[in-house]
């Protein structure tokens, strides 16, 4: 029997947490596998697997954008914070805030237009190895900008809260 406590926001974020890690790791084995097995091949054999590349290079991309998703997670992304080391406290706090908002913009506008792009791969029926369309090779992307755009805006309300709690005690 299971009880409340189990589906609970904090469990099932942690659930998703761990899945999004656990994907990542795997694609990278699988990506190292591939890479590897490829110049095995490629060495001793003087073959290959005719997929294994383009493979290769999906799974760099997927990688990538499931490796930004789990930066975004805890405002971990490359930042240039040259100017805020200088200002003061509250006007940190802003800046943060409108940098979160600005980076929920952009990501939304990329998820957006990305789905528009997945679309027309999709329409096109092109193949991008073995049997697989490159359509589907590409989903990852509005997916990725989509969580890091949610999770951002996630991120300025919760220090619009924290701004407006401060300001009313």
């Amino acid at each position: 029997m299971t009880s409340k406590k189990d589906f609970s926001p904090q469990n099932i974020v942690r659930i998703l947490q761990k899945l999004e890690d656990g994907i990542l790791i795997g694609l990278l084995l699988l990506m190292i596998f591939i890479a590897v097995l490829q110049i095995f091949l490629r060495n001793l054999f003087n073959s290959g697997i005719l997929w294994g590349d383009p493979l290769v290079r999906v799974l760099v991309l997927w990688i990538g954008l499931i490796g930004a998703m789990v930066a975004s997670r805890n405002d971990h992304h490359i930042s240039i914070d040259v100017l805020s080391r200088y200002l003061p406290d509250q006007i940190k706090k802003l800046s943060h805030l409108m940098i979160s908002l600005f980076t929920t913009m952009v990501c939304a506008v990329m998820a957006y237009y990305s789905i528009v792009f997945v679309i027309m791969e999709k329409d096109a029926g092109l193949i991008a190895f073995a049997t697989i369309p490159t359509w589907v090779c590409e989903s990852i992307i509005p997916v990725s900008f989509a969580i890091i755009s949610f999770r951002y805006l996630i991120f300025f309300f919760t220090g619009l809260n924290k701004l407006f709690k401060r300001i009313s005690q």
